[in-house]
C-alpha cells in the first residue's frame, strides 16, 4: 500500500470485524524524536495466544472468505522498511492494540494519506461503532471523536452522508493547526 492511511484503514476494519463497539486511533508524529507511530486499539474478540503468534504469516487469516490475509504482513513490511517495527497485543475478549513505529524521516516511510478521508470511511462503513482519532504532533494535539458527528446530525436534522464532507474538512483543517506532515 503505498500510503499509510490505507494500512489503517485495513486494521481498524480488523477490528470492526472482530466485532468492536469502540476503535481508537492514535498517531504520534515527532520530529524531535524521528518518530511516526500508529497505534490502533479496540475492545473487539482479541486473539488467542496461539493465533496472536502467527498472524503476521500471510496464510493465517480468520476470515472465511479467503485463505490469506495481507494486511499485517504488509504493515509490518512497510515498518520494517522504514527503520521501524510492529507490535501486538491482544487477550481473547478484551481486544487487540497493534502499534506500529517508524523513523519519521527515513526515506522509505510511506507518506499518511488522507486520514481524514479514511476515518470518515470507518465511520460510515460501521455507524455503530465509536471512533476516537487522536493526532500528536510536537505542535499540539488533535482530537476527533465520531460522537460529535452524530450530535451535529441530531443537532441539524442531518443525514450521515451530509456530514462526510464538514467532518473531512474539519480533520484536515485541525491537523494543519497542529502541522501534521504525514
Amino acid at each position: 500500500m503505498r500510503e499509510l492511511s490505507l494500512h489503517i484503514l485495513d486494521i481498524a476494519t480488523n477490528s470492526v470485524e472482530a466485532e468492536a463497539t469502540r476503535v481508537i486511533l492514535f498517531i504520534k508524529e515527532s520530529e524531535k524524536e524521528n518518530l511516526f507511530q500508529i497505534i490502533v486499539r479496540d475492545n473487539g474478540r482479541g486473539m488467542s495466544p496461539e493465533l496472536l503468534k502467527k498472524v503476521i504469516d500471510p496464510f493465517t487469516t480468520s476470515r472465511t472468505t479467503r485463505k490469506v490475509g495481507m494486511g499485517l504482513p504488509l504493515m509490518k513490511l512497510a515498518a520494517e522498511q522504514a527503520g521501524g517495527s510492529l507490535k501486538i497485543n491482544s487477550e481473547l475478549g478484551k481486544g487487540t492494540q497493534l502499534c506500529v513505529t517508524l523513523q519519521k524521516n527515513n526515506l522509505n516511510r510511506a507518506p499518511l494519506g488522507d486520514i481524514g478521508d479514511t476515518v470518515v470511511n470507518l465511520i460510515i462503513g460501521a455507524l455503530d461503532v465509536h471512533f476516537c482519532y487522536l493526532h500528536q504532533t510536537d505542535i499540539g494535539c488533535f482530537r476527533f471523536d465520531s460522537f460529535w458527528i452524530f450530535a451535529e446530525m441530531a443537532n441539524q436534522n442531518l443525514n450521515i452522508y451530509e456530514m462526510v464532507e464538514p467532518a473531512k474538512k474539519y480533520i484536515n483543517t485541525g491537523l494543519t493547526n497542529i502541522k501534521s506532515v504525514g
